[in-house]
């Protein structure tokens, strides 16, 4: 029996000290081929943009002592995993793992976050796909600072890879999503939670005094707490400091009554 196949990407670039802790603590589980973006592509969500050109570059890294041959991929995070999957892996990935981010991917925000996005585009294909990140300091979230510690994050990037090779979820869960609070060790408990629909990261607007200057949106953490977020990933990776573990859904329709919600609209 051939070795159990694993795809690793992140959108934080192929030099992410996350991306090697998941990838140290992923080898214990099978063969870890990884697959990353070129270039620091955090908020590039799902997309595929044609303007990427899709050089793939194979370089070696040292992880633990050991060196790792890796693909840099000129692309976003779901192009990585799009390569990593036909083009450069020889057989189909068994998981597909993506990051570990550095920032907290949690509530409304999820839909811009890139290694959210690489998972469920791993996740569209068929093969489980999971996607971890850690709570962080948002001023270190566009760095490869080495005073975060990945350590727990990668405990369960590799626990919860195993349970995601040796269970079947059930239907409607294509992505398990995984926050692991800053101060989190291995035996820091975890719970299951649904997505906030709270705004968690609030844009800030560009100060110039012209349309014509460069101008880009920067953002701060909300730290209001909105009353609906009890079990919400926000409550439990914030308030509780536990690890949190959110079933995502390709099916992105609303969860009414259909013909309840025809009739609104017919009459």
């Amino acid at each position: 029996m051939s070795k159990i196949q694993i795809l690793l990407t992140n959108d934080d670039s192929i030099l992410s000290p996350g991306l090697w802790a998941a990838a140290e603590s992923l080898s214990a589980l099978g063969f870890v081929t990884v697959a990353a973006p070129r270039e620091q592509s955090s908020g590039m969500g799902r997309s595929l943009p044609s303007t990427s050109d899709g050089i793939i570059s194979k370089e070696t890294v040292e992880v633990g002592g050991k060196n790792w041959e890796v693909y840099a991929v000129g692309g976003t995070p779901a192009q990585a995993v799009q390569h990593g999957v036909y083009e450069i892996m020889d057989e189909k990935p068994s998981l597909i793992v993506s990051g570990i981010n550095y920032g907290e991917n949690v509530a409304s925000g999820i839909t811009i976050s890139g290694t959210v996005g690489a998972a469920l585009e791993g996740a569209s294909y068929g093969i489980p796909s999971l996607a971890i990140s850690l709570q962080t300091d948002y001023r270190l979230h566009f760095t490869h600072s080495k005073d975060v510690d990945f350590s727990a994050a990668a405990y369960f990037a590799a626990y919860f890879g195993e349970i995601m090779l040796t269970k079947k979820l059930p239907f409607d869960v294509d992505v398990l999503k995984v926050d692991v609070p800053s101060k989190a060790t291995i035996k820091t408990p975890w719970q299951v939670t649904r997505v906030s629909r709270q705004r968690y990261y609030e844009p800030l607007a560009p100060k110039r005094d012209s349309w014509d200057k460069p101008g880009t949106f920067r953002y701060t953490e909300n730290m209001a707490i909105e009353p609906e977020m009890a079990n919400s990933d926000v409550q439990i990776v914030r308030i509780k400091g536990l690890v949190s573990v959110c079933p995502i859904s390709l099916d992105l329709s609303s969860r009414v009554n259909r013909d309840e919600f025809e009739d609104l609209l017919r009459t």
